[in-house]
């Protein structure tokens, strides 16, 4: 049992908001005993930095070397550990649009995954492609973008958490299916008119993956996917690295949004925590430069974001306090997964994940089901 001290709690208010509450303590085994003013067992002190709940990545590719679609078990081990150096306690390992024969693969080893402990915790995949428009695909492969396939999902489904299709590809029973086995839908990759994501929207892809990129753009005559999500109830996730997504843009969408509509996300590649040089994505040469990662012909792949750090910048390009910026990494993605009950906020009864960082967004320690998954600093700060 360990109780910490003198930290700034972010904790969820009667109404349910974030709010920072200070002077309080909270005391955790493998799930969360007490939220007041009791101290039990160890004692940890946060000297004064942020307590917040495990952070929640819904969309990331890679990170320290590893890719979800790499042919190797040992991939999203390395995954699992490093993410916790991020504050991330719950991930979605995301796919890419290459062979079914390889996407299968990786779904079977995201199933294995799921019932190991240790690291942050994989709950699942996200499904980014094949079913998405060869226009808008990004650094997506066309040669293996085929039309939607619903026995695959169905194959996967106690697996599948989130996919992405373009609606103007597929049809709408899809969705519909979808919806049948909780699996999100989500719009993206897609060159959808306005009046037609709207439609999906409303027959249930509530969600839109990664805002503003890889989509039709917003235009005073042709709204597109940008304005049906926009003019929607969709959830929207945002890569706000500042490269993907402008900070201006980011503020116009929180200007828009109710704030529980918005997920951010990293969409990081293996080059994530490497720094720069030569890196890989889906057999494509990737160079890295700074905040930077592109194709050779300079078309823009996943970032090499980590979440603490697109949380940072959301907060700053839209002067959002602290404690609501967490929520859109941990309540709202919690919530649309329904694994809220879980994991997602600091109350009692759910699972001991919990993030401590400083005023900078550097993550200072990581618990998982209460266990020590990272400390920047080795042992400092507990004392018995």
């Amino acid at each position: 049992m360990t109780t910490v001290i003198n930290g700034r709690l972010i904790l969820p208010d009667t109404n349910g908001d974030f709010k920072i509450c200070a002077g309080k303590t909270l005391t955790f085994d493998e799930k969360i005993l007490s939220v007041g003013d009791s101290i039990d067992g160890e004692i940890f002190d946060a000297q004064n930095c942020y307590v917040a709940p495990g952070f929640v990545n819904v969309h990331i590719h890679g990170c320290a070397g590893a890719d979800t679609m790499d042919d190797d078990d040992s991939a999203l081990t390395t995954m699992r550990e490093f993410l916790p150096t991020s504050g991330v306690t719950t991930f979605l390992p995301t796919t890419m649009t290459m062979s079914r024969e390889k996407i299968s693969a990786a779904l079977t080893r995201i199933r294995q995954q799921q019932k190991i402990s240790h690291g942050a915790k994989v709950i699942g995949a996200h499904l980014e492609g094949p079913f998405i428009s060869k226009k808008f695909k990004g650094a997506q492969d066309a040669r293996h973008v085929v039309p939607a396939d619903f026995a695959l999902v169905e194959e996967f489904s106690d697996v599948i958490k989130i996919v992405t299709v373009a609606p103007e590809e597929i049809s709408f029973d899809f969705i519909d299916r979808c919806r049948e086995k909780n699996i999100v839908v989500s719009i993206g990759h897609s060159a959808a008119s306005y009046e037609v994501a709207s439609a999906a929207i409303e027959r249930g892809a509530k969600h839109v993956t990664h805002l503003f990129n890889a989509q039709s753009p917003f235009h005073h005559r042709k709204p597109g996917v940008v304005g049906a999500a926009l003019d929607s109830d969709a959830i929207v996730e945002l890569i706000a690295d500042n490269v993907h997504v402008h900070p201006v843009a980011q503020r116009f969408a929180k200007k828009i949004k109710p704030r529980s509509q918005i997920v951010l996300i990293t969409d990081s590649i293996r080059a994530c925590g490497l720094g720069d040089g030569l890196s890989e994505l889906g057999g494509q040469a990737v160079y890295v430069h700074g905040n930077l990662a592109t194709l050779a012909d300079g078309t823009i792949v996943g970032s090499i974001a980590t979440l603490n750090s697109v949380l940072k910048n959301f907060c700053a390009n839209t002067d959002l306090d602290v404690a609501a910026g967490v929520e859109l990494v941990t309540k709202n993605p919690a919530v649309e997964l329904n694994i809220f009950d879980r994991v997602g906020s600091l109350e009692v009864g759910k699972s001991a994940d919990i993030t401590i960082f400083d005023d900078d967004f550097n993550i200072r320690q990581t618990f998982i089901d209460g266990a020590e998954e990272f400390d920047r600093h080795g042992s400092t700060g507990r004392h018995g």
